[in-house]
């Protein structure tokens, strides 16, 4: 299996020089505290614009540039959707392979980084269906009970790397029991940090269904993560 740390010049058709990448570990970051569902929109100058240029004129230094800038965040956020590292892996190369393939293509309508995410969502969405392991809401309990955490499986206080770990593996379980549309927008928007708007045409959805769908996701993520909270507070 070639993986993100493979991906090399040769994989894209110009040559064998190897990039420099590296795969990213899982997200540990994630907001459930509500946040005013507010939208910045405005015209902002694309800080990608000018190594996209310089890509698309033939630079590999240029592409390598923006593949070192997106690699960790892009594999962190494939792995949420997909749910296995190997995988988000492959999905990420791929991606960063269509993005390279496809650069003639890229009109600047949108940010290269809002352009590269919808690569990324479609390409994993397709690596799912073809996988087969599409978690429909029907084949899974959504009980709140069933779902919720217990107490004895919430780390506690002391700040060493086994309750780091079940930190992590709680935050996993929470994003999994959400539907792929809510765990999308949640994960663009608090782990990603990606604005409304961004989201909505990355989803290609209207912004206020964006909203709602991260107002949902919060919503279920805080009685998920309920007991983990309550430790938390306790132990402060």
């Amino acid at each position: 299996m070639v993986t993100l740390r493979s991906l090399t010049r040769q994989t894209l058709g110009v040559g064998a020089t190897p990039f420099s990448v590296a795969s990213a570990g899982p997200a540990t970051a994630l907001a459930v505290e509500a946040e005013p569902l507010q939208s910045q929109v405005g015209h902002q100058v694309d800080p990608d614009r000018a190594l996209v240029d310089e890509a698309t004129a033939g630079s590999l230094d240029a592409f390598e540039t923006l593949v070192r800038r997106y690699q960790h965040r892009l594999v962190n956020y494939v792995q949420a959707m997909v749910r296995d590292s190997g995988e988000a892996e492959d999905v990420a190369q791929e991606t960063f392979i269509r993005a390279y393939r496809s650069l003639t293509r890229f009109r600047g309508e949108s940010a290269f980084k809002t352009w590269l995410y919808t690569i990324a969502t479609n390409t994993a969405r397709t690596s799912l269906e073809q996988r087969g392991r599409r978690e429909r809401v029907g084949d899974q309990s959504l009980d709140d009970d069933a779902q919720a955490l217990t107490a004895e499986q919430v780390p506690s206080g002391e700040p060493d790397i086994e309750a780091t770990l079940v930190t992590r593996d709680a935050i996993d379980r929470a994003l999994s029991a959400l539907t792929d549309e809510l765990r999308v927008a949640v994960v663009l928007r608090d782990v990603e940090g990606l604005e409304y708007k961004e989201i909505a045409e990355i989803t290609g959805v209207p912004m206020g269904t964006v909203e709602s769908r991260i107002f949902r996701a919060r919503r279920r993520l805080r009685t998920l993560l309920q007991p983990l909270m309550k430790r938390r507070a306790g132990s402060v």
